[in-house]
This record gives structure tokens, C-alpha cells and sequence, in this order.
């Protein structure tokens, strides 16, 4: 089989609009697109769950490339960013009076200022506490304001999406780490001395009966219709290396603040990064993101997406693994093809930027674990 998937590949790939998100699969979007349409031909019928949505990225394109998608996600901040650009069915232009009258409110102090934001005149360390922030304070003013006004109005779920989902795509642009806020950077980023101003998102007109779902996964698929055509999957990724404990990248924990703005509830909060205390290691966490093993000798990532791959009715699933992962070729190929046929197989490398289609072969399996590469598989279930 040739490098190139298809004669016909999907070279515009629908624009999305998402936080800075750590595993984003921006850059893959087009590739799994091509796998889903190869399979499925006519888009106007086709239906996707998208099991792990994160950032919403793929959610996002498969619904503005024509599909209905059921898009979930155990996070609340997904579950809001679905909400905003799955489930809206108003012209995005009638937000702006809404956005506009966000902008305009005055800056006060409140719970956030007090826990996330410094003084951008002064070193971080000297700040108060002596602790690193997130946000300048001239912006987490803005942020507390806002975010009370949004409670305040009493807004349809929609529109409260929305309105959420534009505050928190703004701080994302003024903020002061490297795209995560289990810690912050040591000197304020140059963006951060900008002044937060809400937009629109880029929202559109959804015409397709699309699904938010907001649980666990194997709670989710358990509540699927019998007539899902593709379930993709991108799990959270354990490390694969013997000398490292549990992974630290947690999402609950990497992006504790966006759980909080979304429910605006002012939790207990613990540590340097002032986090959840809902997001500590020791209460938070995926067994997708697990590292040790089960009493059979297994590592438990392996048993459970063994178990996520027995259990979902779909007619087709698309599984998005890294090779630096927990789970290995060997184990992968196991496991899918003991609930199925592997059909492709694409191969990414982000550095060199080369993209190469194989059947599965031993080669594969030798090849996987020299380079740290994104993998996507193409199964059909039996």
C-alpha cells in the first residue's frame, strides 16, 4: 500500500477553535477525517461518537464536515465547549451584544484575583504570597466580574456555553504558562500584559441533532444508540517508562481552572498551582492514564481498552495511541484484532512531518517503539 491514504484526501480541514490543550490533535484532524470517510461515504447519514472530546478539536470538525456526533467527555469544561459550538442553532452574530455588554463591565476583586493573579509591575515571587500566577490581576478583575455577571443573568445552557466558552477562550490568550496550570512560568509572558477582551467564538449553525454527553466513558458507551457508525477514541497516554511513576499529565489537574470557571463553585484549593483539591493525584486521575499493573501481570491501560474496545457498538472505531504510551504495538495489535479486523493503520510523525499508511506487519511492530509517534488505527467490530 502506497504512503498516500486516498486520491481524494481532505486537504481544507474544517477550522476549530480551542484552548491551548496538551495531546491536541489539531494536526491530525485531517487524517482521521480521511479514515471516517473512507469508511463511511455518505456523510449526511453518518454518525460518530467521539468518546474522549477534550478539547472538542475533533468533535468540532466531524460535525462541521456534515456528521450528527455524540461528543462526550468526563470534564465539565468539555461538556461547556461542546455545548457552545455543537448545540448552538442561532447565527453566531447574535452573540455579540451579549460579548459586548461582558466587555464593558467594570473590573472588581473577587475569588479569583485573589488566588490567580499577580501584579504585573512587580517579579512574580514578590506578588503577594510569593506564589506564581496564571493572570495579571487586571484581568482576573475582569474574570471575576464577568463570571459572576454570566450567573447573574440566567442564560439558557446554550447561551451560558457560550458565554463561558468565550471567557475562557480569552484568558487563554493572556495568560502567563506553558498551556497547562499545574504550574506557571517563572517571569510574566508577554502575553499576559495584554488586556483581556471576549469575542465571539467561532460558532455556526448546527443543523444536525448533535449530543453532549458529560460521563464516564464506560458509563457513556453504555448509553449509545444501536447505530453509531465510528467510535473514535484518543484515551489519556500513561508513560511508557519503567523509571517514571504515576504520568503527571492529568488533565483534571492540568486544567483545574477552566473546571472552576465553568462551575464558578470556589473550591478548596491546595499547593503552589492552587488546584482543585478534587485534582490531587491521589483522587484524580484516568485508569487510561495509569501505570501499574493488575494482579494477571497486565499493565491496567491495557485492560481497560481492552474492555473499551469489547464494549462499544459501533460499527467501526478509530483509536488515536501514542507510541510513547503505555500500552505497545504487540498489546494494541492483541487487542484489536481479537474484537476485530484492523483495516488501516496511519503513521505521524509531528517532527518530520511525514505521514505513512501500512498494513500490519512485524516491521510495524519493531518500527513503533523507536520514535515517538502518533498512530492512528481503523478497525471494523465484529
Amino acid at each position: 500500500m502506497s504512503d498516500i491514504l486516498f486520491d481524494d484526501l481532505i486537504l481544507d480541514t474544517p477550522e476549530t477553535h480551542a484552548i491551548k490543550y496538551t495531546g491536541s490533535k489539531l494536526k491530525l484532524l485531517s487524517y482521521i477525517l480521511n479514515l471516517s470517510k473512507k469508511v463511511t461515504g455518505n456523510l449526511k447519514n453518518a454518525i460518530i461518537f467521539d468518546g474522549f472530546s477534550g478539547s472538542t478539536r475533533v468533535s468540532q470538525a466531524y460535525a462541521k464536515a456534515g456528521y450528527r456526533v455524540y461528543a462526550n467527555d468526563i470534564a465539565p469544561y468539555t461538556k461547556v465547549f461542546n455545548t457552545a459550538f455543537l448545540m448552538n442553532t442561532k447565527e453566531p452574530k447574535s452573540y455579540q451584544p451579549l460579548i459586548d455588554h461582558f466587555n464593558s463591565i467594570k473590573p472588581v476583586d473577587g475569588w479569583f484575583t485573589e488566588h490567580y493573579g499577580g501584579d504585573g509591575t512587580q517579579k512574580i515571587s514578590a506578588n503577594g504570597d510569593g506564589l506564581k500566577k496564571p493572570w495579571q490581576k487586571k484581568n482576573t478583575r475582569k474574570l471575576d466580574a464577568i463570571r459572576e455577571e454570566i450567573d447573574k443573568l440566567e442564560l439558557d445552557e446554550v447561551t451560558k456555553s457560550v458565554a463561558i466558552t468565550s471567557l475562557i477562550l480569552a484568558l487563554d490568550q493572556v495568560d502567563s504558562t506553558l498551556g497547562h496550570y499545574a504550574s506557571y512560568l517563572n517571569e510574566w509572558s508577554p502575553r499576559s500584559y495584554n488586556d483581556m477582551k471576549l469575542e465571539v467564538p467561532n460558532l455556526w449553525v448546527n443543523n444536525k441533532k448533535n449530543v453532549v454527553m458529560n460521563q464516564d466513558i464506560f458509563n457513556a458507551i453504555k448509553n449509545l444508540p444501536d447505530n453509531i457508525n465510528i467510535a473514535y477514541f484518543d484515551p489519556p497516554y500513561g508513560s511508557n517508562n519503567e523509571k517514571m511513576p504515576p504520568s503527571r499529565v492529568r488533565y483534571a489537574s492540568y486544567y483545574h481552572i477552566w473546571t472552576t470557571i465553568c462551575l464558578n463553585d470556589k473550591p478548596e484549593i491546595f499547593g503552589k498551582a492552587k488546584r482543585r483539591a478534587d485534582t490531587s493525584d491521589t483522587v484524580a486521575g484516568s485508569v487510561f492514564e495509569e501505570f501499574r499493573k493488575s494482579e494477571s501481570g497486565r499493565f491496567i491501560v491495557i485492560e481497560a481498552i481492552e474492555k473499551l474496545i469489547k464494549e462499544t457498538a459501533a460499527n467501526y472505531i478509530i483509536l488515536s495511541y501514542s507510541s510513547g504510551g503505555r500500552a505497545t504495538a504487540q498489546e494494541l495489535s492483541n487487542v484489536l484484532n481479537s474484537y476485530g479486523k484492523i483495516i488501516e493503520i496511519e503513521k505521524i510523525n509531528y517532527k518530520k512531518n511525514v505521514m505513512a499508511t501500512m498494513k500490519w506487519t512485524n516491521d510495524w511492530v519493531k518500527d513503533v517503539e523507536k520514535e515517538n509517534l502518533e498512530y492512528l488505527f481503523l478497525m471494523e467490530k465484529r
